[in-house]
């Protein structure tokens, strides 16, 4: 574990001694969301993000978690850099001792997707790049048996996901817990290619140009590609139902559509018939699980659990039930 996490007074005498940067240079403190410690440094000549692991994730609920995350995260980060650079940052240097990554800086232009959503600039075809872009990674990891190697160990994915969004769910649902053990078991299953496990709008950055560019490779393992397009559709559903705009709703709808259109076109892999139950799941624990999103109000919640339960209970249950209004 790491002795002394990184401050915004620590982080350019650290970058100095790995030699990565030299002479002045100023800082600025990022959101890493709940379970980083996010630096931005920019000298002369860098321009650089400095992101730590923290031991324990910033939330309501006690919720440990493995610092070695960042180290998956930086192999993970080369491995898809070097297979869509456009989509993914350039990783600089990793420090294994300290659980603490480095990589080159975003423009500075670029926004982020959850934020965009939520203040009503909702792009649909941003949803197909990222359905080509996923696509184009979980066919890699399909084909490629050194890399499902390489990210074989997938106890972080069961700490980080697993336990805190489905078994969570079903300790707190008990006439959905067998419901919900079938979709463990599914996940369990599975190995079949590389699974990012964090592919939610608050991980991808949107450029000037509306590209998605994807952040946060912590939880990458070997596994069931459905989880993957579960947490987005999961991510866009919460969405859907916090807006009482129809428009907005259209375009959220459109996006989600979008995103399984272009990776159901572009992927070699079939979608799982399961789809729809992870997704209500997902959704479901980002109101009865450990980690909350913090954008829904009583009503929203309201229609997170009334849509969501028949669902998780319905194994014939269409993506289009979703993503209706009532």
């Amino acid at each position: 574990m790491a002795t002394e996490l990184l401050t915004k007074n620590s982080v350019i005498p650290y970058l100095q001694s790995r030699g990565l940067i030299s002479g002045a240079a100023t800082v600025e403190e990022l959101t890493g969301g709940v379970s980083c410690v996010v630096l931005a440094v920019k000298s002369e000549t860098k321009d650089l993000v400095v992101k730590q692991a923290l031991p324990e994730l910033k939330v309501a609920t006690l919720w440990q978690a493995d610092q070695r995350r960042a180290i998956v995260e930086a192999h993970a980060m080369k491995l898809l850099h070097s297979i869509t650079p456009a989509s993914v940052p350039d990783l600089i240097d990793l420090d294994e001792a300290e659980f603490t990554l480095t990589m080159s800086r975003l423009p500075h232009e670029s926004t982020n997707w959850k934020l965009d959503m939520l203040a009503g600039e909702i792009h649909p075809s941003i949803g197909s790049d990222l359905g080509k872009i996923l696509a184009t990674w979980h066919n890699f990891g399909f084909k490629n048996e050194g890399a499902r190697r390489q990210f074989s160990e997938d106890s972080l994915f069961d700490q980080l996901r697993v336990t805190p969004f489905y078994r969570a769910v079903a300790a707190k649902n008990a006439l959905l817990a067998q419901n919900i053990q079938e979709l463990i078991d599914e996940l369990n299953r599975d190995k079949s290619t590389i699974v990012h496990g964090d592919f939610s709008p608050k991980n991808i950055m949107i450029t000037a140009e509306h590209k998605p560019i994807v952040l946060d490779f912590e939880v990458m393992h070997t596994g069931n590609p459905v989880f993957d397009l579960a947490f987005l559709c999961a991510h866009l559903l919460c969405k859907f139902m916090r807006t009482e705009n129809p428009a907005a709703q259209i375009l959220l709808r459109e996006s989600a559509k979008n995103f399984l259109a272009s990776y159901g076109s572009n992927c070699d892999i079939p979608i799982a018939q399961s789809l729809p139950r992870h997704i209500a799941l997902i959704a479901l624990a980002r109101v009865e699980g450990v980690s909350l999103v913090n954008y829904l109000d009583a009503a929203g919640q309201l229609r997170i659990t009334s849509k969501t339960k028949s669902i998780i209970a319905n194994p014939m249950a269409t993506f289009e039930e979703l993503f209706q209004w009532n």
